[in-house]
């Protein structure tokens, strides 16, 4: 019997990941209750098991009296006579174990003590899981497509389950079951019934830890992900930076013929990336982010986080972007508004002219000129 406990518990703690000793914990207590049960209270009673063997032994503490008429609660006492059979030296007064019979117990008591040792094993399972995913938030991770639950995706992770709600999917994507697909963990609560696990495939984070998976510099820390900003299922734009002056930050996330980046986009569905240089100079910053729209001038207010872009007339629609998405993302890259103009409308703007930002002698020939304090840039 005690082999077969010890090979029952060495299978659990392999697939469920729970450990002996807490199992040896949750065996002891079934036996309490059990007692508790069989005799109406166990507040004497002790449980010990042999963590090598699986042995165990159940006694109780009783106090010796000296006859069985002087026995109030036989739970709690034992007369002399009684004691003296467990052991010959035992005297009135002293605290004796007598050792209680399992096997005693009724099937009522028995049914209770399994229904403790199981309750016991599905709470620690539930934990381990949820601390196996906890340590995954924030994380990119693949799951298997298992079906659709109303407009929400239920995903299969391994040995938990998430769901992808309808906000949190990229319009137009469409699954099929046993489907593999990476989503983004966005949260892990624990409750009653289990960890509750939400992920995301629209979180800008999901293109951010994909770069650090495909990108081994990004993972070395050589490049950094400055920022990123994102419309899903549609456009993405990155600034990197490069902490080596002899790596190119672009070319190490686009890769070889574009590799890296064409392996993010086809897991991504088509999503278009734009991977532009991080800058410290908030001008060539914008500059870099309306790519691939060609810049005239750009004058940066570090103080109010805003931006007055000069482009030629013919590159307005490109820096704008389709429903103004160009501009929209490079606002959210850079954290500047961004207000973009054309050269004809820059001229007739009030306020906004060449003159304010540049010598008379650099605005006949302003290709190439840099403003002051790197706020100014013109191409």
């Amino acid at each position: 019997m005690n082999k077969e406990l010890m090979e029952a518990l060495d299978i659990l703690e392999k697939e469920k990941e729970i450990s002996k000793e807490t199992l040896f914990e949750a065996i002891e207590n079934s036996l309490l209750t059990a007692c508790k049960n069989h005799f109406g209270k166990a507040d004497n009673v002790k449980v010990e098991i042999d963590r090598d063997t699986c042995d165990f032994l159940v006694y109780a503490e009783k106090e010796v009296v000296p006859t069985a008429d002087d026995v109030e609660d036989s739970v709690l006492q034992i007369s002399l006579d009684d004691a003296q059979k467990i052991s010959s030296k035992a005297s009135v007064g002293d605290v004796i174990h007598v050792e209680i019979k399992s096997k005693e117990f009724g099937r009522i008591a028995t049914q209770n003590a399994k229904n403790v040792i199981l309750q016991k094993i599905r709470e620690e399972e539930r934990s381990v899981i949820y601390n196996q995913y906890f340590e995954k938030e924030r994380d990119v991770v693949t799951g298997i497509v298992q079906r659709y639950v109303g407009k929400n995706i239920s995903i299969n992770l391994g040995k938990a389950d998430a769901l992808l709600t309808e906000a949190e999917q990229v319009k137009g994507e469409v699954f099929r079951p046993t489907e593999r697909i990476k989503v983004y963990v966005h949260e892990v609560k624990n409750t009653p019934k289990g960890p509750r696990i939400s992920v995301s495939r629209t979180h800008p984070e999901l293109v951010k830890r994909l770069f650090e998976a495909e990108v081994t510099e990004i993972k070395d820390g050589t490049v950094e992900i400055k920022s990123i900003a994102r419309e899903a299922g549609s456009r993405t734009k990155i600034a990197v930076w490069s902490n080596n002056p002899d790596v190119d930050a672009v070319g190490a996330c686009v890769g070889m013929n574009g590799a890296r980046v064409n392996a993010i986009v086809e897991e991504l569905r088509g999503e278009k990336i734009d991977v532009v240089n991080w800058d410290e100079n908030p001008g060539n910053l914008i500059q870099n982010a309306l790519s691939p729209a060609k810049i005239v001038a750009v004058f940066a207010d570090p103080e109010e986080k805003t931006a007055k872009v000069v482009v030629p007339d013919y590159q307005l629609s490109l820096a704008i972007g389709k429903e103004g998405q160009n501009a929209r993302l490079a606002a959210r890259l850079t954290g500047y508004k961004i207000d973009i103009k054309s050269e004809t409308q820059a001229k007739d703007a009030p306020g906004f002219r060449y003159e304010d930002y540049l010598d008379d002698e650099d605005y006949e020939e302003y290709e190439g000129y840099e403003g002051e304090e790197g706020n100014f840039t013109e191409q």
